[in-house]
């Protein structure tokens, strides 16, 4: 261990150097979650993957980023964040290659498969690493911002850097954006950035790891894909299974003799609370962009990448949230803090409830900016709460553990507020002559209509955007009582949390002899 935790100078001109170094890869790992979006056309016409290979080239990196975050982060403990860094990143580098240059279906699926290993084995490494980079509360707490805003841009960034690759290059440019910045990590890492490992190493657990995995991993898939193309066998047996090996793991962690978790660690007020709220904020911040991606698109009419442009509009009100809330940080009550950005959250979703086909573009937008600002906002507090709860050679596995419980609260997001949507359009639309493929979804009405003479497929839109803007209305005002809720929950759960640097909190071991 090189770095000791428990000193309280503040942060040099080396460490701020490294934080823009870890901001890198982190930007990396979240645009390549959707810069495949407008890609998908060119692969298919490329590499004639069949129905299932598509699916897979989309999904295949976000699985197993999703399985693999809370071993990975284990084992940075163990082994050394820094190392991790290293090894991840260039490994990334070497995938994006493999990627970029595929000749076939199944070749750029294991590309894909590769890609997420990697990210999973770095990903941990770079919000872990500020722990002991930062030692200053407040020092931290800005550090763990500036990574919040630009996980939230990268997932932004990623379909719109992509689509606009795709005006002038080939498929394939839409990975090599990742070489020359992992590239640069993997080089500068040892000069910039200290290393870490638990100074008490424990061996690794194995079957803890491949149990987590087992858990995770059908549990994205099935909410994804219950989600994405509603209710079927398969994806619903794979919830039910992760679920079940859920239980196994908890019963693993609380007996292993070396566990990949400490459970105890949920007895941390704090920690759980931060974790919480992070799954909440996830499920506001996603589950609401498929409902405005489609409004763009399909109601408004906006090609995909001119829709994907104007989403960048409500970045504004996100890079306002992290340095308000930032700024904040040191003088309010973590608890005040959480509260105001899931009732700015509860406002948004108001706002989202008034939008109808014929409304201004403001509308929907400012909408959106709001949603995203208070769902970032609480996102960029509760990740410093996360890291100071937890020991400092436990800050690899924490942070992972708040990384997953992200990616399942996005993935709850889509699965339960577009759910709510699709049930109220596919009542609406069951009343009407319209043919099957139009009663399903709106991209399929827009679909139909292509095909349909000028007065009905005036018709048909008409009536199929106006149904798809009744689902839109209750997703709305179920986002509205899942944050009041969650503003509920931030209240009892950090009330006692002073502001960052200021009194001593309740110490965790306290809270753990409680």
């Amino acid at each position: 261990m090189t770095t000791d935790d428990r000193t309280t100078h503040r942060a040099g001109r080396r460490a701020w150097l490294g934080l823009a170094l870890l901001l890198l890869p982190t930007l990396v790992l979240a645009m390549d979650m959707g810069v495949l979006f407008f890609a998908v056309p060119f692969i298919a016409t490329d590499l004639h993957p069949s129905g299932t290979q598509q699916l897979w080239i989309m999904d295949m990196y976000s699985f197993l980023l999703a399985g693999l975050l809370i071993p990975m982060g284990a084992l940075g403990d163990r082994i050394g964040r820094r190392k991790l860094l290293i090894g991840g990143t260039a490994a990334f580098a070497a995938a994006s290659l493999v990627a970029a240059w595929s000749h076939g279906a199944g070749q750029l699926i294991a590309a894909r498969a590769l890609l997420g290993v990697a990210g999973a084995v770095f990903g941990p490494s770079t919000l872990a690493l500020i722990r002991n980079m930062f030692p200053d509360p407040k020092q931290r707490q800005s550090a763990i911002g500036a990574w919040s805003g630009v996980m939230m841009a990268g997932a932004t960034l990623g379909p719109v850097l992509g689509g606009l690759l795709l005006n002038h290059f080939w498929w394939g440019s839409a990975f090599l954006i990742a070489v020359p910045a992992m590239l640069l990590v993997t080089v500068l890492a040892p000069v910039l950035l200290p290393e870490y490992r638990a100074p008490q190493q424990g061996r690794f657990d194995l079957l803890g790891a491949a149990l987590s995995m087992a858990a995770v991993l059908p549990v994205v898939y099935g909410v994804k894909t219950l989600a994405v193309d509603g209710w079927s066998p398969l994806p619903a047996l794979a919830l039910l299974a992760g679920l079940a090996v859920g239980g196994a793991l908890v019963v693993r962690l609380r007996t292993a003799a070396n566990p990949l978790i400490d459970v105890t660690l949920f007895r941390i007020r704090t920690y759980t609370g931060a974790i919480t709220v992070n799954t909440i904020a996830m499920f506001a911040m996603m589950g609401f962009t498929l409902f405005t991606s489609q409004y763009l698109q399909l109601v408004k009419g906006y090609s995909p990448l001119s829709a994907s442009l104007w989403a960048l509009l409500p970045s504004v009100g996100v890079g306002a949230a992290v340095g308000g809330f930032g700024a904040l940080a040191g003088r309010v009550r973590p608890a005040v803090l959480l509260v105001a950005g899931f009732l700015a959250a509860a406002a948004g979703f108001v706002a989202m409830a008034l939008v109808d086909p014929g409304s201004s573009l403001a509308l929907p937008l400012v909408a959106a900016g709001v949603i995203a600002a208070g769902s970032v906002g609480t996102v960029s507090i509760t990740g410093e709460m996360v890291l100071s709860a937890a020991p400092a050679d436990r800050a690899g596995a924490a942070g992972a553990t708040s990384e997953t419980a992200q990616e399942l609260g996005s993935s709850l997001g889509i699965a339960l507020l577009g759910a709510a949507g699709a049930a109220i359009y596919r009542a609406r639309m069951d009343g009407t002559t319209a043919p099957d493929a139009a009663r399903d979804t709106l991209g399929g009405a827009v679909t139909t209509a292509a095909h349909l003479p000028g007065e009905a497929a005036d018709r048909l839109l008409t009536t199929a955007r106006d149904a798809f803007a009744d689902g839109m209305h209750v997703a709305a005002v179920v986002g509205v009582l899942v944050m009041l809720g969650a503003a509920l929950a931030a209240h009892l759960l950090m009330r006692h949390l002073p502001a960052v640097g200021g009194a001593e909190a309740e110490p965790a071991a306290q809270e753990l002899a409680a």
